[in-house]
C-alpha cells in the first residue's frame, strides 16, 4: 500500500513490576508466569499487545483509520461483515459464497480502518471471511533479567458474594444478613505477586508486510507512544506498579550502498541480524545487589561502538507534550556508552 513504512526496524524495551502480578498464568491459578528451570520471569506477547491495543483505542477515541479491531468482549464477525457491507460484496453472513476478489477487498478495508489490524495482522476467516493479515510488528515474550519471586499472598475480604436460597428481592438479603454470625460475612482470599522484576521485551518491524497492510510513518509514530506509555492506562490493585523505562531502543536499517535503488532495498532488508542489534544494550545488576528492588539498582549499558554500518540507533523518550520523542543518535545520559 502507498505511503507504508522503508525500513526495517527492531527495537528493546525495560519495563518492570513492583509489588504486582505483570501477566498471570490462568493454567497456574493465575500465578505470575515463570520459566521453571531458572525461574526468570515472563511476560507473553498477547498481554504487551493487549495493552498497546488498550492505549490506542484511548488516545484516538476507537474511530477508523485508528479503530481497533480485537476489542474487549466483542464478536470479531461483527467487523468482518461490515467490511463486506462497506464493500457491496454481497457474501453472505458464513462467509461460504466469498470469492478471492470479494475476501481481497474486504481484507483492505480492515487493513485501512483498523490499527491493529495494520500493525498486529489478523485471523479474519471465522465467519464472513476477509482472510488472513500477517502484521509488520511482532513482538516476542518479554523475560526478565534476573529470577522472580512469585508470591502467593493471604488476604482478608470484608464482605462475602454468596447466593441465598429463596431470595427474591433485597430485604431478602438484608435480612439473612442480620442472621449471619459477624465472621461468616467475611472470607479469605489469594494474591499472587511478585516484589519486583525487571523485563526485557524485543520486537521486529518489517517494511516489506508494512506494504500489505499500509503501515505508515504516523501509525509508526503512534506506535513508540503506545509502548512508551501503554501501562499508564492499564493500572490495577493486581498489577502493582509497572513502568516502561526510557529510552525505548530502536534499530532503523538504512542501508550503505551509494546507489539510492539498492540502499532503499537494504534498507527494507536490513542490514544486520536481529541478534547482534539485541546484543548492544547490556543491563546488569550493580555491584552488591543480590535481590534487585528498583530501578535503580541495575545499570543499562548501550554499546554504540559496536553499532554495525546501515544501522541507525534510536531512543524513545517522553517529549515535553507527553508525546514520544524520538531522539536519533542521542543516547540519553542516563545510559552508559561505550
Amino acid at each position: 500500500m502507498a505511503n507504508a513504512i522503508a525500513n526495517r526496524y527492531e527495537f528493546l524495551y525495560l519495563f518492570d513490576c513492583e509489588n504486582g502480578n505483570p501477566n498471570g498464568d490462568p493454567d497456574a491459578g493465575n500465578a505470575p508466569r515463570i520459566d521453571p528451570e531458572d525461574l526468570h520471569g515472563l511476560v507473553s506477547d498477547v498481554a504487551i499487545k493487549r495493552r498497546l491495543r488498550n492505549y490506542v483505542q484511548a488516545a484516538r477515541d476507537n474511530r477508523m483509520p485508528y479503530a481497533i479491531f480485537v476489542e474487549h468482549a466483542t464478536n470479531l464477525n461483527r467487523p468482518i461483515l461490515r467490511a463486506h457491507e462497506e464493500m457491496e460484496t454481497g457474501v453472505d453472513p458464513t462467509g461460504k459464497a466469498a470469492n478471492k476478489a470479494s475476501v481481497e477487498a474486504a481484507r483492505q478495508w480492515m487493513c485501512e480502518n483498523f490499527y491493529d489490524v495494520r500493525a498486529f495482522g489478523a485471523v479474519m476467516s471465522t465467519g464472513p471471511n476477509a482472510g488472513q493479515v500477517r502484521g509488520p510488528v511482532q513482538i516476542a515474550f518479554s523475560r526478565s533479567v534476573d529470577p522472580v519471586l512469585p508470591l502467593d499472598l493471604s488476604i482478608t475480604r470484608m464482605a462475602v458474594a454468596e447466593t441465598v436460597p429463596g431470595a427474591r428481592t433485597s430485604e431478602d438479603y438484608l435480612k439473612w444478613e442480620a442472621e449471619q454470625p459477624e465472621d461468616k460475612l467475611r472470607t479469605m482470599g489469594r494474591k499472587s505477586l511478585i516484589p519486583y522484576g525487571l523485563y526485557l521485551g524485543k520486537g521486529f518491524i518489517s517494511a516489506f508486510l508494512a506494504e500489505q497492510t499500509g503501515f505508515n510513518e504516523g501509525d509508526l509514530q503512534l506506535f513508540w507512544e503506545a509502548l512508551l506509555k501503554m501501562f499508564e492506562h492499564d493500572r490495577s490493585a493486581s498489577k502493582g506498579l509497572m513502568s516502561v523505562r526510557e529510552p525505548i531502543f530502536v534499530f532503523k536499517h538504512v542501508g550503505t550502498d551509494s546507489n539510492e535503488q539498492q540502499r532503499a532495498q537494504q534498507a527494507k532488508l536490513g542490514c544486520a541480524p536481529a541478534h547482534r542489534l539485541f546484543d548492544l544494550v547490556e543491563v546488569r545488576k550493580k555491584p552488591g545487589v543480590e535481590a534487585p528492588r528498583s530501578f535503580a539498582d541495575y545499570t543499562v549499558t548501550f554499546h554504540q561502538s559496536r553499532l554495525p554500518r546501515g544501522v541507525e540507533a534510536g531512543f524513545v523518550v517522553s517529549g515535553e507534550g507527553g508525546e514520544a520523542d524520538v531522539r536519533w543518535g542521542q543516547c540519553p545520559d542516563w545510559v552508559q556508552v561505550d
